[in-house]
């Protein structure tokens, strides 16, 4: 099914009461373009696939997809706030059992490192909340992986080899629907890539994220906005009541969605300052100098991340 339907379902009052969310798309190309990059082509569909849930959540089968890296002591700092760490980075979808719940981490991705500092696992790795749901009856079963795949800034690469390799994890472990939670913005865009892949096989998807413009321009069967810094999609961090809110509303979407496009809108706040938004690469703010170093930061962890993407490892 291909229609396109919208359906943003926050109250006035709450869309009111709040700052325009952060324009990722055109905010990351005037700041790769000042550091003399080309301006990146972002995925962008005029038709979404749309699978109905197969049976009612509460006896549904359930995956966790993300995005997250399986921890290496052996590849540099990856804790509490470490800078990027292009080292960490993978390209081949892999599994981990979800219990006992996995050491995955988010070094690799360029959240927000200004206004979070990914000290909390459950902002990006719902495992506890979906438990929670599981003991409630709220979902019938979850598969016994986690999905893990990559963040590439190349499409057809995340079509061809990740897509299919996702979907096979997913039907191995027969699953009705899966859960896909992104961290930064190409993060977005390949989990947005992949749900429409699994939805176009008769999976279907939630994307509960933080960067409206890049799921919206891709298009997916149904997406849940929080207006969070880049890397808390999960929740806020260290409040279970908004881990427990947020995947509640995506569970809501996921039963509730009757066609493709169905964008809700988690009515919580990161703060009543909404300046945060003003820091995530924001150009205007750094001087010659910033520019020029963070160029030759770039280039290093590109050199990094290519010698690891030749090696799929």
């Amino acid at each position: 099914m291909t229609e396109p339907v919208a359906d943003r379902r926050a109250t006035p009052q709450a869309t009111a009461a709040r700052a325009a969310p952060i324009e990722y798309i055109a905010r990351t190309r005037a700041y790769y373009e000042a550091l003399g990059y080309p301006a990146y082509r972002w995925a962008q569909h005029d038709t979404v696939p749309f699978a109905p849930l197969a049976r009612p959540l509460a006896a549904a089968r359930l995956a966790l997809i993300t995005t997250a890296a399986p921890f290496d002591p052996a590849l540099g700092e990856q804790g509490p706030a470490a800078p990027y760490n292009a080292a960490a980075k993978f390209y081949t979808v892999y599994r981990r059992p979800r219990r006992p719940v996995p050491d995955l981490r988010i070094s690799h991705v360029a959240y927000d490192r200004v206004h979070t500092h990914a000290a909390d696992p459950n902002t990006w790795l719902p495992i506890r909340a979906l438990e929670r749901a599981l003991s409630e009856g709220r979902i019938g079963a979850l598969a016994d992986d986690v999905i893990g795949m990559p963040t590439d800034r190349s499409r057809s690469q995340t079509l061809a080899r990740d897509a299919p390799q996702v979907l096979r994890a997913c039907t191995e472990q027969r699953v009705d629907a899966a859960l896909f939670v992104p961290n930064c913005p190409v993060c977005h865009q390949s989990t947005s890539l992949v749900a429409r892949h699994l939805e176009a096989n008769g999976i279907a998807t939630v994307v509960m994220g933080c960067a409206r413009d890049i799921v919206e321009r891709c298009g997916v069967a149904r997406f849940l906005f929080s207006d969070f810094p880049l890397g808390n999609s999960a929740g806020k961090p260290f409040d279970d009541a908004s881990q427990r809110a947020t995947l509640a509303a995506a569970l809501d979407l996921l039963e509730s969605a009757r066609g493709p496009r169905t964008v809700v809108e988690s009515p919580q706040r990161w703060a009543e300052d909404e300046r945060w938004k003003d820091d995530f690469l924001n150009i205007d703010r750094l001087t010659a100098y910033d520019r020029q170093r963070l160029r030759d930061e770039f280039d290093a962890q590109k050199t990094i991340a290519k010698g690891l993407k030749g090696g799929d490892r």
